[in-house]
Protein backbone atom coordinates (compact mmCIF):
# COMPACT_ATOMS: atom_id res chain seq x y z
CA UNK A 1 0.00 0.00 0.00
CA UNK A 2 2.69 2.39 0.49
CA UNK A 3 3.37 2.64 -3.79
CA UNK A 4 -0.32 3.28 -3.59
CA UNK A 5 0.32 6.32 -1.28
CA UNK A 6 3.29 7.31 -3.21
CA UNK A 7 1.05 7.34 -6.39
CA UNK A 8 -1.57 9.12 -5.18
CA UNK A 9 0.58 12.36 -4.83
CA UNK A 10 1.84 11.81 -8.07
CA UNK A 11 -1.14 11.10 -10.45
CA UNK A 12 -3.04 14.57 -11.28
CA UNK A 13 -6.45 14.32 -11.10
CA UNK A 14 -8.07 12.95 -14.57
CA UNK A 15 -5.08 12.97 -16.57
CA UNK A 16 -4.28 9.84 -17.98
CA UNK A 17 -2.84 8.48 -15.03
CA UNK A 18 -5.80 8.08 -13.28
CA UNK A 19 -7.41 4.56 -13.25
CA UNK A 20 -10.84 5.65 -13.21
CA UNK A 21 -10.00 7.93 -16.33
CA UNK A 22 -9.82 4.65 -18.17
CA UNK A 23 -13.86 3.87 -16.26
CA UNK A 24 -15.51 6.26 -18.38
CA UNK A 25 -18.39 4.48 -16.36
CA UNK A 26 -17.57 5.95 -13.48
CA UNK A 27 -16.22 9.64 -14.59
CA UNK A 28 -16.69 11.33 -16.88
CA UNK A 29 -13.52 11.78 -19.61
CA UNK A 30 -10.31 13.60 -18.62
CA UNK A 31 -11.51 16.54 -16.95
CA UNK A 32 -13.08 14.78 -14.48
CA UNK A 33 -12.13 13.13 -11.44
CA UNK A 34 -10.72 11.03 -10.36
CA UNK A 35 -9.55 9.54 -6.90
CA UNK A 36 -6.17 9.65 -6.92
CA UNK A 37 -3.99 12.93 -5.77
CA UNK A 38 -2.52 14.93 -8.36
CA UNK A 39 -0.07 13.78 -11.10
CA UNK A 40 1.94 16.86 -10.55
CA UNK A 41 2.53 17.66 -7.38
CA UNK A 42 2.77 21.08 -7.79
CA UNK A 43 0.72 22.77 -10.15
CA UNK A 44 -2.86 22.19 -11.24
CA UNK A 45 -6.36 22.44 -13.52
CA UNK A 46 -9.62 23.51 -12.70
CA UNK A 47 -11.37 19.64 -12.58
CA UNK A 48 -15.13 19.46 -12.77
CA UNK A 49 -16.14 17.58 -9.95
CA UNK A 50 -20.17 16.57 -9.26
CA UNK A 51 -21.33 19.63 -7.89
CA UNK A 52 -19.74 20.97 -10.65
CA UNK A 53 -17.45 22.95 -8.78
CA UNK A 54 -14.07 23.70 -10.10
CA UNK A 55 -11.30 21.92 -8.08
CA UNK A 56 -7.53 23.88 -8.14
CA UNK A 57 -5.33 21.97 -6.37
CA UNK A 58 -2.94 24.09 -3.99
CA UNK A 59 0.44 25.03 -6.16
CA UNK A 60 2.63 24.60 -3.16
CA UNK A 61 4.92 21.81 -2.30
CA UNK A 62 4.03 19.00 -0.80
CA UNK A 63 5.13 18.83 2.62
CA UNK A 64 7.53 15.34 2.93
CA UNK A 65 5.06 14.66 6.32
CA UNK A 66 1.69 14.84 4.65
CA UNK A 67 -0.50 11.75 5.91
CA UNK A 68 -1.73 10.39 2.65
CA UNK A 69 -4.59 8.14 2.03
CA UNK A 70 -4.30 5.06 0.39
CA UNK A 71 -8.19 3.77 -0.41
CA UNK A 72 -9.04 4.78 -3.77
CA UNK A 73 -12.04 2.95 -4.22
CA UNK A 74 -14.98 4.24 -5.81
CA UNK A 75 -16.73 4.76 -2.33
CA UNK A 76 -15.03 8.18 -3.18
CA UNK A 77 -16.73 8.93 -6.24
CA UNK A 78 -20.02 10.69 -6.50
CA UNK A 79 -21.33 10.88 -9.85
CA UNK A 80 -20.26 10.50 -13.74
CA UNK A 81 -17.94 13.82 -13.56
CA UNK A 82 -15.57 13.06 -10.43
CA UNK A 83 -12.24 14.58 -10.49
CA UNK A 84 -11.93 14.65 -6.90
CA UNK A 85 -8.38 14.44 -5.29
CA UNK A 86 -8.24 13.07 -2.17
CA UNK A 87 -5.42 15.08 -1.42
CA UNK A 88 -5.54 15.50 2.75
CA UNK A 89 -5.32 18.30 4.83
CA UNK A 90 -3.43 16.96 7.74
CA UNK A 91 -0.17 16.37 8.83
CA UNK A 92 1.32 13.26 10.15
CA UNK A 93 1.29 14.35 14.49
CA UNK A 94 4.93 13.20 15.26
CA UNK A 95 5.81 14.02 18.84
CA UNK A 96 9.50 14.43 20.28
CA UNK A 97 10.18 13.50 23.58
CA UNK A 98 11.20 16.68 25.98
CA UNK A 99 12.87 16.79 29.74
CA UNK A 100 12.12 20.38 30.30
CA UNK A 101 8.99 22.32 30.43
CA UNK A 102 10.84 24.90 29.11
CA UNK A 103 11.69 23.29 25.95
CA UNK A 104 7.78 23.66 25.27
CA UNK A 105 7.96 26.87 23.47
CA UNK A 106 3.82 28.21 24.16
CA UNK A 107 3.54 26.89 27.39
CA UNK A 108 4.34 29.60 30.10
CA UNK A 109 4.43 30.29 33.71
CA UNK A 110 1.40 31.89 34.45
CA UNK A 111 -0.46 28.87 32.21
CA UNK A 112 -2.75 27.37 34.91
CA UNK A 113 -1.62 23.75 34.23
CA UNK A 114 2.24 24.85 34.38
CA UNK A 115 3.23 23.22 37.67
CA UNK A 116 1.61 20.17 36.28
CA UNK A 117 3.23 19.88 33.44
CA UNK A 118 6.47 20.50 34.87
CA UNK A 119 5.48 17.39 37.33
CA UNK A 120 4.48 14.97 34.18
CA UNK A 121 7.57 16.15 32.35
CA UNK A 122 10.53 16.54 34.97
CA UNK A 123 9.37 14.16 37.03
CA UNK A 124 8.03 11.35 35.12
CA UNK A 125 9.23 11.98 31.64
CA UNK A 126 5.79 11.02 30.41
CA UNK A 127 5.10 14.17 27.80
CA UNK A 128 5.92 14.72 24.32
CA UNK A 129 5.78 18.04 22.26
CA UNK A 130 5.56 18.35 18.60
CA UNK A 131 8.68 18.58 16.21
CA UNK A 132 8.33 22.44 16.25
CA UNK A 133 8.58 22.47 20.06
CA UNK A 134 5.02 23.21 21.04
CA UNK A 135 2.63 21.33 23.15
CA UNK A 136 -0.56 22.84 21.90
CA UNK A 137 -2.61 22.74 25.44
CA UNK A 138 -5.28 24.19 23.73
CA UNK A 139 -6.38 21.64 21.09
CA UNK A 140 -9.38 19.25 22.24
CA UNK A 141 -8.71 15.40 22.66
CA UNK A 142 -10.77 12.53 22.92
CA UNK A 143 -11.26 10.55 25.93
CA UNK A 144 -9.35 7.33 24.05
CA UNK A 145 -6.28 9.97 23.41
CA UNK A 146 -6.26 10.54 27.17
CA UNK A 147 -6.27 7.26 27.91
CA UNK A 148 -3.12 6.63 25.58
CA UNK A 149 -1.34 9.14 27.20
CA UNK A 150 -2.73 8.46 31.02
CA UNK A 151 -1.30 5.12 29.42
CA UNK A 152 2.07 6.12 29.20
CA UNK A 153 2.35 7.95 32.03
CA UNK A 154 1.42 4.94 34.36
CA UNK A 155 3.94 2.51 32.34
CA UNK A 156 6.49 5.12 33.56
CA UNK A 157 5.38 5.50 37.01
CA UNK A 158 5.82 1.36 36.90
CA UNK A 159 9.50 1.94 35.74
CA UNK A 160 10.15 4.00 38.57
CA UNK A 161 8.39 1.85 40.99
CA UNK A 162 10.19 -1.21 40.04
CA UNK A 163 13.61 0.80 39.52
CA UNK A 164 12.86 0.77 43.65
CA UNK A 165 12.66 5.00 42.69
CA UNK A 166 10.32 5.62 45.58
CA UNK A 167 11.18 9.15 46.53
CA UNK A 168 10.38 10.50 43.20
CA UNK A 169 6.51 9.08 43.60
CA UNK A 170 4.28 10.36 46.83
CA UNK A 171 1.66 9.01 48.35
CA UNK A 172 -0.37 11.54 46.89
CA UNK A 173 0.54 10.62 43.44
CA UNK A 174 0.06 7.14 44.21
CA UNK A 175 -3.39 7.81 45.25
CA UNK A 176 -4.07 10.29 42.01
CA UNK A 177 -2.85 7.61 39.84
CA UNK A 178 -5.04 5.02 41.14
CA UNK A 179 -8.51 7.28 41.17
CA UNK A 180 -7.14 7.95 37.52
CA UNK A 181 -7.11 4.55 37.04
CA UNK A 182 -10.33 3.71 38.49
CA UNK A 183 -12.23 6.74 36.63
CA UNK A 184 -10.43 5.49 33.25
CA UNK A 185 -10.83 1.80 33.35
CA UNK A 186 -13.59 1.57 30.46
CA UNK A 187 -11.48 3.47 28.05
CA UNK A 188 -8.23 1.37 28.99
CA UNK A 189 -10.17 -1.86 28.44
CA UNK A 190 -11.65 -0.60 24.96
CA UNK A 191 -8.09 0.79 24.14
CA UNK A 192 -6.61 -2.63 24.67
CA UNK A 193 -9.43 -4.91 22.66
CA UNK A 194 -9.20 -2.20 19.61
CA UNK A 195 -5.43 -2.98 19.34
CA UNK A 196 -6.06 -6.29 19.62
CA UNK A 197 -8.91 -6.61 16.98
CA UNK A 198 -6.46 -4.77 14.44
CA UNK A 199 -3.89 -6.81 15.15
CA UNK A 200 -6.10 -9.52 14.16
CA UNK A 201 -7.43 -7.75 10.98
CA UNK A 202 -4.16 -6.61 9.68
CA UNK A 203 -3.15 -10.36 9.89
CA UNK A 204 -6.08 -11.44 8.14
CA UNK A 205 -5.80 -8.96 5.71
CA UNK A 206 -1.85 -9.73 5.32
CA UNK A 207 -2.99 -13.34 4.36
CA UNK A 208 -6.27 -13.00 2.61
CA UNK A 209 -5.37 -9.72 0.21
CA UNK A 210 -5.71 -10.25 -3.76
CA UNK A 211 -2.54 -8.22 -4.24
CA UNK A 212 -0.32 -5.93 -2.62
CA UNK A 213 0.38 -4.17 -5.61
CA UNK A 214 -3.03 -3.63 -7.32
CA UNK A 215 -6.61 -2.43 -6.22
CA UNK A 216 -9.83 -3.70 -8.18
CA UNK A 217 -12.87 -1.47 -9.37
CA UNK A 218 -16.08 -2.43 -10.82
CA UNK A 219 -19.15 -1.58 -12.29
CA UNK A 220 -22.57 -3.02 -13.14
CA UNK A 221 -25.69 -1.56 -15.66
CA UNK A 222 -28.80 -2.89 -15.51
CA UNK A 223 -30.88 -1.42 -18.41
CA UNK A 224 -34.46 -1.41 -19.34
CA UNK A 225 -35.07 0.56 -22.98
CA UNK A 226 -38.16 1.18 -25.09
CA UNK A 227 -39.09 3.06 -28.31
CA UNK A 228 -42.10 3.78 -30.77
CA UNK A 229 -42.44 2.19 -33.48
CA UNK A 230 -41.90 4.68 -36.59
CA UNK A 231 -42.00 5.29 -40.52
CA UNK A 232 -39.06 5.49 -42.21
CA UNK A 233 -37.86 6.72 -45.52
CA UNK A 234 -34.90 4.17 -46.29
CA UNK A 235 -34.20 6.13 -49.45
CA UNK A 236 -34.18 9.58 -48.93
CA UNK A 237 -35.45 11.83 -51.39
CA UNK A 238 -38.13 10.00 -52.58
CA UNK A 239 -40.51 11.04 -50.30
CA UNK A 240 -41.62 7.56 -49.37
CA UNK A 241 -41.64 5.85 -45.93
CA UNK A 242 -40.84 1.98 -47.46
CA UNK A 243 -39.58 0.60 -44.24
CA UNK A 244 -40.95 0.61 -40.42
CA UNK A 245 -38.57 1.44 -37.22
CA UNK A 246 -39.70 -1.59 -34.25
CA UNK A 247 -41.18 -0.95 -31.07
CA UNK A 248 -39.13 -2.96 -28.44
CA UNK A 249 -38.38 -2.82 -25.05
CA UNK A 250 -35.35 -4.72 -24.23
CA UNK A 251 -33.28 -5.71 -21.06
CA UNK A 252 -29.53 -6.37 -20.36
CA UNK A 253 -26.66 -5.49 -18.37
CA UNK A 254 -22.52 -4.18 -18.95
CA UNK A 255 -20.40 -5.16 -16.42
CA UNK A 256 -17.19 -3.98 -16.52
CA UNK A 257 -13.47 -4.91 -14.17
CA UNK A 258 -10.69 -2.71 -13.70
CA UNK A 259 -7.70 -3.85 -12.38
CA UNK A 260 -5.31 -0.86 -11.43
CA UNK A 261 -1.59 -2.13 -11.18
CA UNK A 262 1.28 0.19 -9.57
CA UNK A 263 5.01 -1.40 -9.55
CA UNK A 264 7.06 1.66 -8.68
CA UNK A 265 4.02 4.09 -7.48
CA UNK A 266 5.09 5.76 -10.24
CA UNK A 267 3.12 3.54 -12.67
CA UNK A 268 -0.28 2.20 -13.69
CA UNK A 269 -0.88 -0.53 -15.80
CA UNK A 270 -4.71 -0.55 -16.25
CA UNK A 271 -6.78 -4.25 -17.47
CA UNK A 272 -10.04 -3.88 -18.39
CA UNK A 273 -12.80 -6.73 -18.48
CA UNK A 274 -16.18 -6.02 -20.23
CA UNK A 275 -19.40 -8.46 -21.22
CA UNK A 276 -22.82 -8.00 -21.81
CA UNK A 277 -25.36 -8.20 -24.14
CA UNK A 278 -27.20 -4.74 -24.74
CA UNK A 279 -26.76 -4.48 -28.64
CA UNK A 280 -27.40 -1.44 -30.79
CA UNK A 281 -31.15 -1.13 -31.70
CA UNK A 282 -29.54 0.46 -34.75
CA UNK A 283 -30.67 -2.29 -37.38
CA UNK A 284 -34.30 -2.14 -35.49
CA UNK A 285 -34.66 1.30 -35.96
CA UNK A 286 -33.27 2.07 -38.77
CA UNK A 287 -31.05 5.20 -37.29
CA UNK A 288 -28.01 5.01 -35.11
CA UNK A 289 -29.13 8.08 -33.45
CA UNK A 290 -30.76 6.38 -30.53
CA UNK A 291 -27.54 4.58 -29.87
CA UNK A 292 -27.40 4.77 -25.42
CA UNK A 293 -23.68 5.23 -24.07
CA UNK A 294 -24.02 1.47 -22.15
CA UNK A 295 -24.29 -0.59 -25.09
CA UNK A 296 -21.97 -3.60 -24.49
CA UNK A 297 -22.33 -6.06 -27.48
CA UNK A 298 -20.23 -8.86 -26.72
CA UNK A 299 -22.88 -11.49 -25.98
CA UNK A 300 -21.73 -12.42 -22.89
CA UNK A 301 -18.27 -13.04 -23.71
CA UNK A 302 -15.81 -11.57 -21.41
CA UNK A 303 -12.89 -9.47 -23.60
CA UNK A 304 -10.47 -6.95 -22.75
CA UNK A 305 -11.83 -3.40 -22.91
CA UNK A 306 -8.38 -2.02 -21.52
CA UNK A 307 -4.44 -2.77 -21.85
CA UNK A 308 -2.70 -0.08 -21.27
CA UNK A 309 0.57 1.01 -19.22
CA UNK A 310 0.85 4.81 -17.96
CA UNK A 311 4.50 6.06 -16.71
CA UNK A 312 5.25 9.48 -15.13
CA UNK A 313 8.79 10.39 -17.38
CA UNK A 314 9.22 13.90 -15.39
CA UNK A 315 7.44 15.84 -12.49
CA UNK A 316 4.68 17.46 -15.07
CA UNK A 317 4.66 14.32 -18.02
CA UNK A 318 3.35 10.90 -18.04
CA UNK A 319 3.16 8.61 -21.38
CA UNK A 320 0.37 6.07 -22.11
CA UNK A 321 1.06 3.02 -24.64
CA UNK A 322 -1.08 -0.07 -24.85
CA UNK A 323 -2.33 -2.52 -27.19
CA UNK A 324 -5.66 -1.67 -26.05
CA UNK A 325 -7.95 1.52 -24.89
CA UNK A 326 -5.43 3.87 -25.95
CA UNK A 327 -7.50 6.08 -28.41
CA UNK A 328 -8.49 10.12 -27.65
CA UNK A 329 -11.36 9.37 -25.51
CA UNK A 330 -9.27 7.73 -22.55
CA UNK A 331 -6.19 10.24 -23.20
CA UNK A 332 -7.79 13.47 -23.28
CA UNK A 333 -9.08 15.19 -20.24
CA UNK A 334 -12.90 15.18 -19.97
CA UNK A 335 -14.70 18.75 -20.15
CA UNK A 336 -18.39 17.60 -20.57
CA UNK A 337 -19.79 17.09 -16.98
CA UNK A 338 -22.58 15.00 -18.02
CA UNK A 339 -20.48 12.35 -19.50
CA UNK A 340 -20.07 8.91 -18.03
CA UNK A 341 -22.70 6.38 -18.88
CA UNK A 342 -23.12 4.45 -15.44
CA UNK A 343 -23.74 7.68 -14.14
CA UNK A 344 -24.28 10.62 -16.71
CA UNK A 345 -26.19 11.02 -20.06
CA UNK A 346 -28.03 7.73 -21.15
CA UNK A 347 -27.06 8.68 -24.90
CA UNK A 348 -23.83 7.79 -27.10
CA UNK A 349 -24.24 11.16 -28.28
CA UNK A 350 -24.38 12.68 -25.39
CA UNK A 351 -21.02 11.27 -23.98
CA UNK A 352 -18.62 13.58 -25.94
CA UNK A 353 -17.99 15.55 -28.89
CA UNK A 354 -18.18 12.30 -31.75
CA UNK A 355 -14.94 13.89 -33.40
CA UNK A 356 -13.09 12.27 -30.18
CA UNK A 357 -14.04 8.61 -31.58
CA UNK A 358 -12.65 9.09 -35.39
CA UNK A 359 -11.51 5.72 -36.49
CA UNK A 360 -12.36 3.87 -33.99
CA UNK A 361 -9.18 3.42 -32.67
CA UNK A 362 -7.39 1.16 -29.75
CA UNK A 363 -3.66 0.46 -29.87
CA UNK A 364 -0.78 3.39 -29.52
CA UNK A 365 0.63 5.85 -27.74
CA UNK A 366 -0.22 8.92 -25.99
CA UNK A 367 1.28 11.37 -23.75
CA UNK A 368 -0.40 14.02 -20.77
CA UNK A 369 1.88 17.17 -20.06
CA UNK A 370 0.98 20.32 -17.78
CA UNK A 371 2.65 23.25 -19.13
CA UNK A 372 1.45 24.95 -16.65
CA UNK A 373 -0.92 25.50 -13.37
CA UNK A 374 -4.01 26.34 -15.67
CA UNK A 375 -3.08 24.58 -18.82
CA UNK A 376 -2.43 21.26 -20.10
CA UNK A 377 -1.84 19.61 -23.56
CA UNK A 378 -2.63 15.49 -24.28
CA UNK A 379 -1.80 13.91 -27.34
CA UNK A 380 -1.93 10.55 -29.07
CA UNK A 381 -1.62 8.51 -31.80
CA UNK A 382 -3.66 4.74 -32.22
CA UNK A 383 -4.18 1.81 -34.85
CA UNK A 384 -7.69 0.63 -35.30
CA UNK A 385 -5.71 -2.55 -36.55
CA UNK A 386 -2.40 -2.57 -35.09
CA UNK A 387 -2.72 -6.58 -34.32
CA UNK A 388 -3.33 -7.16 -38.39
CA UNK A 389 -0.28 -8.31 -40.52
CA UNK A 390 -2.72 -6.56 -43.53
CA UNK A 391 -2.74 -3.38 -41.92
CA UNK A 392 -0.37 -2.81 -38.53
CA UNK A 393 0.75 0.38 -36.24
CA UNK A 394 0.87 2.80 -39.74
CA UNK A 395 -1.94 1.23 -42.03
CA UNK A 396 -4.91 2.48 -43.38
CA UNK A 397 -6.78 3.10 -40.10
CA UNK A 398 -5.37 5.16 -37.64
CA UNK A 399 -5.95 8.60 -35.76
CA UNK A 400 -3.72 11.25 -34.20
CA UNK A 401 -4.31 13.71 -32.40
CA UNK A 402 -3.85 16.65 -29.76
CA UNK A 403 -6.10 18.70 -26.98
CA UNK A 404 -5.37 21.19 -25.38
CA UNK A 405 -6.78 21.66 -21.78
CA UNK A 406 -7.71 25.54 -20.16
CA UNK A 407 -9.07 26.34 -16.35
CA UNK A 408 -8.51 30.33 -17.02
CA UNK A 409 -11.25 30.77 -14.17
CA UNK A 410 -12.03 28.61 -11.33
CA UNK A 411 -15.95 27.94 -12.77
CA UNK A 412 -15.01 27.47 -16.22
CA UNK A 413 -12.76 24.35 -17.99
CA UNK A 414 -12.27 24.54 -21.91
CA UNK A 415 -11.09 21.76 -24.36
CA UNK A 416 -9.67 22.54 -28.16
CA UNK A 417 -9.04 19.36 -30.10
CA UNK A 418 -7.60 18.70 -33.47
CA UNK A 419 -7.39 15.32 -34.71
CA UNK A 420 -6.12 13.58 -38.33
CA UNK A 421 -7.43 10.53 -39.18
CA UNK A 422 -6.96 7.99 -42.26
CA UNK A 423 -9.31 5.48 -42.60
CA UNK A 424 -9.79 2.93 -45.90
CA UNK A 425 -13.12 3.29 -46.68
CA UNK A 426 -16.13 5.26 -46.68
CA UNK A 427 -16.59 4.86 -42.86
CA UNK A 428 -15.07 7.68 -40.30
CA UNK A 429 -16.38 5.70 -37.54
CA UNK A 430 -17.95 8.55 -35.12
CA UNK A 431 -20.47 6.09 -33.48
CA UNK A 432 -23.17 8.53 -34.17
CA UNK A 433 -25.27 10.48 -37.00
CA UNK A 434 -23.68 10.64 -40.73
CA UNK A 435 -20.52 8.10 -40.35
CA UNK A 436 -20.48 6.85 -43.87
CA UNK A 437 -19.44 9.50 -46.33
CA UNK A 438 -20.15 7.12 -49.63
CA UNK A 439 -22.80 6.31 -51.62
CA UNK A 440 -23.12 2.44 -50.41
CA UNK A 441 -23.17 1.38 -54.26
CA UNK A 442 -19.57 2.22 -54.35
CA UNK A 443 -18.64 1.87 -50.89
CA UNK A 444 -15.13 0.47 -50.98
CA UNK A 445 -14.49 3.28 -53.97
CA UNK A 446 -11.84 5.33 -51.84
CA UNK A 447 -10.11 6.25 -48.48
CA UNK A 448 -10.21 9.08 -46.79
CA UNK A 449 -8.34 11.81 -44.98
CA UNK A 450 -9.89 13.24 -42.10
CA UNK A 451 -8.93 16.53 -40.92
CA UNK A 452 -11.05 17.69 -37.31
CA UNK A 453 -11.57 20.53 -34.92
CA UNK A 454 -13.78 20.66 -32.11
CA UNK A 455 -14.01 22.68 -28.86
CA UNK A 456 -16.17 21.72 -25.62
CA UNK A 457 -16.74 24.56 -22.88
CA UNK A 458 -18.06 23.87 -19.10
CA UNK A 459 -19.20 27.16 -16.94
CA UNK A 460 -20.26 26.45 -13.10
CA UNK A 461 -22.70 29.20 -13.31
CA UNK A 462 -23.17 28.42 -9.54
CA UNK A 463 -22.95 25.71 -7.37
CA UNK A 464 -25.70 23.70 -8.11
CA UNK A 465 -25.73 24.43 -12.27
CA UNK A 466 -23.31 23.92 -14.85
CA UNK A 467 -24.16 25.33 -18.53
CA UNK A 468 -21.97 23.98 -21.60
CA UNK A 469 -21.41 23.39 -25.02
CA UNK A 470 -19.50 21.16 -28.22
CA UNK A 471 -19.34 21.93 -31.25
CA UNK A 472 -17.05 19.40 -34.11
CA UNK A 473 -16.56 20.35 -38.06
CA UNK A 474 -14.97 17.72 -39.83
CA UNK A 475 -13.01 18.05 -43.31
CA UNK A 476 -12.73 14.36 -44.82
CA UNK A 477 -10.47 14.32 -48.84
CA UNK A 478 -10.94 11.47 -50.92
CA UNK A 479 -7.64 9.71 -51.72
CA UNK A 480 -8.68 7.60 -54.70
CA UNK A 481 -11.44 9.87 -56.14
CA UNK A 482 -11.20 14.05 -56.44
CA UNK A 483 -13.46 16.10 -53.73
CA UNK A 484 -14.11 16.07 -49.67
CA UNK A 485 -16.90 15.67 -47.70
CA UNK A 486 -17.06 18.37 -44.49
CA UNK A 487 -19.86 17.04 -41.57
CA UNK A 488 -20.40 19.43 -38.55
CA UNK A 489 -21.91 18.70 -35.12
CA UNK A 490 -23.48 20.34 -32.08
CA UNK A 491 -24.53 20.16 -29.07
CA UNK A 492 -25.95 22.44 -25.71
CA UNK A 493 -25.94 21.29 -22.37
CA UNK A 494 -26.70 21.87 -18.70
CA UNK A 495 -26.64 19.69 -15.29
CA UNK A 496 -27.76 19.97 -12.18
CA UNK A 497 -25.59 18.24 -9.51
CA UNK A 498 -27.34 17.45 -6.24
CA UNK A 499 -30.95 18.18 -7.27
CA UNK A 500 -33.69 17.80 -4.88
CA UNK A 501 -31.27 15.58 -2.73
CA UNK A 502 -27.25 15.39 -2.13
CA UNK A 503 -25.85 12.79 -4.20
CA UNK A 504 -28.03 13.15 -6.66
CA UNK A 505 -27.86 14.48 -10.85
CA UNK A 506 -29.92 16.03 -13.52
CA UNK A 507 -29.19 16.80 -16.72
CA UNK A 508 -30.80 18.45 -19.86
CA UNK A 509 -29.30 18.15 -23.20
CA UNK A 510 -29.78 19.32 -26.91
CA UNK A 511 -28.02 18.91 -30.23
CA UNK A 512 -27.23 18.06 -33.75
CA UNK A 513 -25.61 14.52 -34.33
CA UNK A 514 -22.93 14.49 -37.26
CA UNK A 515 -24.38 15.80 -40.31
CA UNK A 516 -22.88 15.93 -44.00
CA UNK A 517 -22.98 19.32 -45.08
CA UNK A 518 -21.08 19.48 -47.76
CA UNK A 519 -20.30 16.78 -50.09
CA UNK A 520 -18.42 17.03 -53.51
CA UNK A 521 -17.58 14.08 -54.99
CA UNK A 522 -17.97 12.45 -58.43
CA UNK A 523 -21.73 11.88 -59.17
CA UNK A 524 -22.82 8.78 -58.35
CA UNK A 525 -20.48 9.05 -54.80
CA UNK A 526 -22.08 10.99 -52.87
CA UNK A 527 -24.36 10.08 -49.87
CA UNK A 528 -26.72 12.56 -49.01
CA UNK A 529 -28.15 11.73 -52.29
CA UNK A 530 -27.03 8.16 -53.20
CA UNK A 531 -31.06 6.98 -53.78
CA UNK A 532 -31.46 9.67 -56.38
CA UNK A 533 -27.99 9.20 -58.57
CA UNK A 534 -25.14 10.43 -56.00
CA UNK A 535 -25.09 13.62 -56.94
CA UNK A 536 -23.08 16.97 -55.02
CA UNK A 537 -24.71 18.46 -52.09
CA UNK A 538 -25.31 17.95 -48.28
CA UNK A 539 -28.22 17.17 -46.30
CA UNK A 540 -31.44 18.80 -46.85
CA UNK A 541 -32.85 18.30 -43.29
CA UNK A 542 -31.45 18.35 -40.25
CA UNK A 543 -32.00 15.98 -37.24
CA UNK A 544 -31.96 17.20 -33.26
CA UNK A 545 -31.49 15.60 -30.06
CA UNK A 546 -33.10 15.76 -27.17
CA UNK A 547 -32.26 14.10 -23.70
CA UNK A 548 -33.07 14.58 -20.52
CA UNK A 549 -32.71 12.02 -17.29
CA UNK A 550 -32.16 12.80 -13.98
CA UNK A 551 -30.06 9.75 -11.63
CA UNK A 552 -31.69 9.07 -8.16
CA UNK A 553 -28.95 7.77 -5.71
CA UNK A 554 -29.89 5.52 -3.56
CA UNK A 555 -26.88 4.37 -1.61
CA UNK A 556 -23.23 5.53 -2.17
CA UNK A 557 -23.01 2.67 -4.39
CA UNK A 558 -26.57 2.20 -6.06
CA UNK A 559 -28.10 4.87 -8.02
CA UNK A 560 -31.46 4.57 -10.46
CA UNK A 561 -31.81 6.63 -13.58
CA UNK A 562 -35.44 7.10 -15.39
CA UNK A 563 -34.37 8.83 -19.24
CA UNK A 564 -35.93 10.58 -22.25
CA UNK A 565 -34.85 10.30 -25.61
CA UNK A 566 -36.11 12.21 -28.20
CA UNK A 567 -34.66 12.34 -32.32
CA UNK A 568 -36.78 14.79 -34.75
CA UNK A 569 -35.84 14.29 -38.65
CA UNK A 570 -33.93 11.22 -37.77
CA UNK A 571 -31.45 10.58 -40.13
CA UNK A 572 -31.35 14.14 -41.17
CA UNK A 573 -34.65 13.27 -43.05
CA UNK A 574 -37.80 15.23 -42.31
CA UNK A 575 -39.95 12.65 -43.51
CA UNK A 576 -38.73 9.94 -41.09
CA UNK A 577 -40.93 9.82 -38.07
CA UNK A 578 -39.94 11.11 -35.04
CA UNK A 579 -37.95 8.41 -32.86
CA UNK A 580 -38.62 8.12 -28.60
CA UNK A 581 -36.64 6.06 -26.39
CA UNK A 582 -37.38 5.72 -22.55
CA UNK A 583 -35.10 4.40 -20.05
CA UNK A 584 -34.57 3.14 -17.19
CA UNK A 585 -31.13 2.59 -16.23
CA UNK A 586 -29.37 1.11 -12.32
CA UNK A 587 -25.86 1.24 -11.38
CA UNK A 588 -24.24 -0.17 -9.43
CA UNK A 589 -20.23 0.41 -7.87
CA UNK A 590 -17.80 -1.46 -6.23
Amino acid sequence: MAQWAKSQRQIFPGSIFSPMKYCRWWQSTGLLTLLLWGFLPHTAQAETNTDNTSLVVDTSPIPADLVVPTHIGPAEIDGPTTRRSTAPSTRKSTMAQVTSVSQLSDIRPTDWAFQALQGLVERYGCIAGYPNQTYRGTRAISRYEFAAGLNTCMSRVTELLNAATQDQVTPADRRLIQKLQSEFVTELANLKNRREALTVQTQTLTQQQFSTTTRLFGQAVFGIQGTNQTNVDFFPRDGQTERTGQALTTFGYNLQLALATSFSGNDLLLTGLQTGNINSNAPNVLTNMGRLGYESATNNRVVVSDLSYRLTIAPNFGLLIGPVGVNPENTFRGINPLEGYGQGAISLFGQRNPILSLGNTSAGVGFDWQIARRASLQGVYSAALANQPTDGVFGERWTAGAQLSLAPTDTVNVGLNYLFSRNADGLINPGIGDAQLLSPFVFNATGFDTHAYGATIAWRVMPHWTIGAWGGWTNSKARQLSGSVQTSNWMVFSAFPDLFAPGNFGGLMIGQPPKITRSTLPDGANFPNFSTGGQAGGQVDGSLHLEAFYRAQLSAKISVTPGLLIIFNPNHNKNNDTLVQGVLRATYQF
